[in-house]
């Protein structure tokens, strides 16, 4: 769990000049009409979930923990909502790989649950709104709070997902292999620098991962649209620019 200070925003705020700040969205695609309108699909890798067009320009790929509080403040208060309007407007996909370590560094099983449940409403074509109905009632992190029982209620927040389908597949953890072929995803894309994961939540936006230092444009919603749409405009001089 890893956040950047204020010095790393305006650290971002000097590259975003420098790589075109200002520039407005093109308007080629009308935008989707709301979060449930989305396109959902599991890749073909098996583990990351995909949000989006996937033809938008700009891809955000996010690493979080469902236990993190770290993620729930970028999901809740910090770039979340911005990052959304983007994918509703077709500019952005983003990408969701899941990870589980914080039940073995705590203890419980809530972070492996919840993942497993994320996976069942993604089977339902509910994964979006699950997803932000779970980080607006996070436990606090000390707490095995995703249980079960939990988990259900929580789904009864979403039209359409609660029923004998989902709640089986929550009470068997039908989906345990992709919970832990998520974790290994995760651990996987910290490389030899972070064996055990890059930390949460960590964006990797055109396959470059947004560094420790300037992590904190994830908590500047605003900094965060005009990074977007700063990448958008000139995708290559993002590629070039030295962070």
């Amino acid at each position: 769990m890893v956040r950047g200070g204020r010095w790393a925003v305006l650290c971002v705020a000097t590259v975003l000049v420098l790589t075109g700040c200002g520039h407005r969205w093109a308007e080629n695609k009308p935008a989707f009409e709301s979060a449930e309108r989305l396109p959902e699909k599991l890749a073909k890798d098996g583990t990351t979930i995909l949000v989006g067009d996937p033809d938008a320009k700009v891809t955000v790929h996010l690493y979080e923990d469902p236990r993190c509080p770290v993620c729930e403040e970028f999901e809740t208060t910090g770039g979340s909502p911005k990052l959304r309007e983007a994918t509703l407007d077709r500019k952005t996909v983003t990408e969701y790989t899941l990870a589980s370590f914080l039940d073995d560094r705590l203890g419980g099983s809530g972070s492996k649950k919840a993942v497993n449940a994320l996976r069942a409403a993604l089977e339902e074509g509910k994964f979006v709104e699950y997803h932000e109905v779970l980080y607006a009632n996070q436990p606090e992190e000390s707490v095995d709070g995703y249980t079960d029982a939990r988990l259900m209620e929580l789904a009864g927040q979403v039209e359409g997902l609660r029923g004998p389908k989902f709640d089986a597949a929550v009470k068997s953890m039908k989906y345990r292999s992709f919970v832990t072929a998520s974790e290994k995803a995760y651990e996987r894309a910290g490389g030899a620098k972070d064996p055990k994961g890059p930390g949460t939540p960590t964006a990797v936006i055109n396959d470059r991962q947004i560094p420790d230092d300037y992590n904190g444009v994830l908590f500047d919603g605003d900094l965060l649209a005009e990074l977007l749409q700063a990448i958008h405009a000139s995708p290559w001089e993002w590629e070039q620019t030295a962070l």
